[in-house]
């Protein structure tokens, strides 16, 4: 029959009080010479562990709160670049221009210029004799977005042609989207370092 054995920060600290409470239950005769195991500092390790645990639990959930937040903040991002990518092809610039500003929005939006191999496309390249290497095209991560977004942003401020008519999609318009989507950031980089500095091992 299979056993099932729980693991995790909360599993050790109760394992551990346990621990402490079976020493404890010898009375006299638990007299070690080694100071750190002695009840004393069997107890106050185990304390610890307890304010770590429950200090862990609540950077979680203003984490999760963060990510919430951030969420929301990137929601209308891709539709966003896709108008602005709609609004450059009709400003009448030049194909490069459309080009550049197009290549910034697929790493936007984690598209690739050209599509990867089908399985078949790849044997048949291995039965030719061709190295096959494909390198992951994906700048999707919040500092690459934000990265790319002020690309785009300094691209079109560049472009004397683009002006369309929707406010929000003007450079100014632009411009105004991007402090909550930096504010969005800020929360989740502190929230995540508070909360890998609080996972740190105690026991």
């Amino acid at each position: 029959m299979a056993q099932t054995s729980e693991t995790g920060h909360a599993k050790n600290v109760a394992n551990f009080a346990q621990l402490v409470a079976i020493c404890t239950s010898y009375g006299a005769i638990y007299q070690p010479s080694n100071p750190a195991i002695q009840l004393q500092g069997l107890g106050g390790v185990s304390a610890q562990a307890k304010e770590c645990l429950t200090s862990v639990n609540s950077a979680q959930a203003i984490l999760s709160n963060a990510l919430s937040t951030r969420e929301v903040l990137f929601s209308p991002f891709s539709k966003l670049v896709t108008r602005i990518g709609n609004a450059v092809k009709a400003s009448g610039v030049s194909k490069q221009t459309k080009d550049q500003v197009a290549a910034i929005i697929r790493k936007l939006q984690g598209r690739r210029a050209t599509p990867k191999m089908t399985d078949e496309e790849k044997q048949a390249a291995m039965a030719a004799g061709q190295e096959i290497v494909e390198v992951s095209s994906s700048q999707m991560s919040i500092d690459n977005q934000l990265e790319n977004f002020d690309k785009l942003i300094k691209l079109l401020a560049s472009i004397p042609e683009y002006a369309p008519n929707e406010s929000e999609l003007t450079f100014d318009g632009i411009r105004r989207n991007q402090p909550p989507i930096q504010a969005g950031r800020s929360p989740e980089i502190y929230q995540i370092q508070v909360t890998k500095y609080l996972r740190l091992p105690v026991l």
